[in-house]
């Protein structure tokens, strides 16, 4: 008991400095302006009952001295939640003002993708937000008992904090002026404190995991594997046997003729599995699951039968956030038997069919085709099995912790003088959780692609961002891969800071001796470190995939 009560303290005491580091003045423009919500700007007040406290608590971060100053403006009261929540609303309108900023609107106005990029900012700070506020909600139900999927969720939503932060910078690119820099600098703060989060939480669940705790140390792969392989529950593949709450259907035989308005039917903050089936056919509609509809289930009836298809791309004017043909963003959803496509082509650049940003969503056998950026895994935890994913450039892109099993990612044939990357991971800060794992899959290229000559080149997967992490294990390469098996994004951006992992690989690409020569490429990784991108280790898959009854 005295254990446990001691494991709480330090417990409480770091989430606490987790959140309020992560919370507090973010995007603040001046510190000492009480109109921001941050006091006078003295160092008399604070968290911890000392400034020794607040430096041991800002030691593990990358942004000490912006740790130290956010923590010792937060006063006026000893009582910690009490704190968090004065440092949180702070932060609501300190973002709030900063996305009204008047210079950035009066730019905005001047050209049509910087004013898209604003209202996208607009919506991408709102979310990253309620990820900071479902941290806070978070800390008051704290239990030691369950600390790894504690520190799990922390991490993944301060992840995808972070994410939504850098994917509004992205919005930018390409616009005239120099908005994209003033709304960069406006974020800076936001940023450093956002990823002192995510430091202090890592540093927390690592003390825990060396302190080796039973029931608190990570589980071993063999076990978790076999007993969850040998699980009959398979829920989700009954599911097609129990009625459905909505049928949507193009003749008319089921409720809906859209699947936008079967959406409408789902339940607010809705628990339960809300199953629409979808009937054979191809639905021309621009698809939007809300963040707050959560545990929606698609079926469809096969994944070449049932198709969700839209044109939206980045050369008419859309800025690729917003060119997806369905975009999920309900926490627990499902798919399967579906197809997702983006018909605009391979000349019209990016052009997403599936973007999900939704916690624990799970896709088994779909069909997931286009071109340019195919495949968003934008952010959180995703799992994908049986699927086949089709495209071009980075047609797998995004920050998300995702895992692909049994699947077929499908090189198409690009435009004139284009290459193609399979991947294009998006991590941003080295503690981010985000990855691209491939295990058992096939990479393979239709016909029109290996046909043409003279060769056109074709990767397993390139940079997008500084930490960019890729794990491919088990998996047929076949011979259209180039030897060097990975491409840059822009000279030498990336390259030593950068995770790439081969483990087990099989077939004519897959032989590693020509690999390149990067100090982040990894040839051929042990099986204990291949073992950590596991589902049920990397995306705790356990706690939730088990639900929908689809193995691994």
């Amino acid at each position: 008991m005295a254990k446990k009560l001691v494991i709480g303290s330090i417990a409480s005491i770091l989430v606490v400095a987790c959140v309020v580091a992560a919370c507090v003045t973010i995007t603040k423009k001046n510190a000492s302006d009480p109109s921001s919500g941050g006091g006078d700007g003295a160092s008399n007040g604070g968290v911890s009952t000392s400034t020794k406290s607040v430096k041991a608590i800002c030691q593990p971060t990358d942004y000490k001295e912006t740790c130290e100053k956010s923590l010792a403006s937060a006063k006026n009261t000893s009582d910690p939640k009490e704190l968090i929540k004065v440092a949180f609303e702070s932060t609501i309108n300190d973002i709030k003002n900063a996305i009204k900023n008047t210079d950035l609107i009066k730019d905005a106005a001047k050209d049509p993708r910087t004013k898209e990029a604003l209202h996208t900012c607009e919506g991408l700070l709102d979310v990253s937000i309620d990820d900071l506020r479902r941290s806070f909600d978070k800390v008051g139900t704290f239990d030691i008992n369950k600390i790894k999927d504690y520190t799990d969720d922390l991490k993944t939503w301060i992840s995808a904090s972070i994410t939504y932060q850098e994917t509004c910078l992205d919005a930018f690119q390409n616009t005239s002026g120099d908005t994209g820099e003033k709304m960069k600098k406006l974020l800076k703060t936001a940023g450093e404190l956002t990823s002192n989060g995510l430091a202090m939480i890592t540093s927390f669940g690592d003390m825990l995991t060396s302190m080796n705790i039973p029931g608190i140390s990570r589980r071993l792969l063999a076990n978790d594997y076999t007993s969850f392989v040998e699980d009959g529950s398979r829920r989700l593949l009954q599911v097609s046997s129990t009625k459905p709450n909505a049928v949507v259907a193009l003749d008319g035989s089921g409720q809906f003729k859209t699947i936008k308005e079967a959406l409408k039917g789902v339940p607010p903050k809705n628990i339960q599995p809300y199953v629409i089936l979808i009937k054979a056919g191809e639905y021309k509609e621009i698809v939007d699951v809300p963040r707050g509809v959560t545990n929606v289930v698609f079926i469809g009836e096969g994944p070449t039968k049932t198709k969700i298809t839209g044109n939206k791309n980045y050369a008419d004017g859309t800025a690729t956030f917003h060119t997806a043909t369905v975009a999920v963003n309900g926490d627990g959803f499902v798919a399967r038997d579906i197809g997702f496509e983006n018909t605009a082509g391979a000349m019209k650049h990016q052009a997403v069919a599936l973007r999900v940003s939704a916690d624990k969503a799970v896709f088994y056998n779909c069909n997931i085709d286009g071109y340019q950026d195919t495949l968003y895994t934008h952010s959180y935890r995703q799992f994908y099995k049986d699927c086949s994913i089709s495209g071009t450039i980075d047609f797998i892109f995004g920050d998300a912790s995702a895992v692909f099993q049994n699947c077929k990612m499908i090189v198409r044939k690009p435009g004139n003088n284009q290459a193609c990357m399979v991947t294009a991971q998006g991590r941003k800060d080295h503690r981010g959780v985000g990855a691209i794992v491939l295990r058992n899959c096939e990479i393979r290229a239709e016909p029109a692609f290996t046909s043409t000559q003279p060769p056109i080149k074709a990767y397993l997967g390139r940079p997008w961002k500084e930490y960019s992490r890729t794990i491919i294990m088990q998996t047929q390469i076949d011979a259209f891969i180039d030897p060097e098996g990975w491409a840059p994004w822009n000279g030498n951006f990336a390259l030593n800071t950068l995770y790439y992992a081969e483990y087990q690989n099989r077939g004519p690409g897959a032989n590693t001796d020509k690999r390149v020569k990067w100090a982040g490429y990894k040839r051929n990784i042990s099986p204990q470190e291949a073992e950590k991108y596991a589902p049920n280790i990397f995306i705790d898959q356990d706690s939730w995939i088990k639900k929908t009854g689809i193995s691994y």
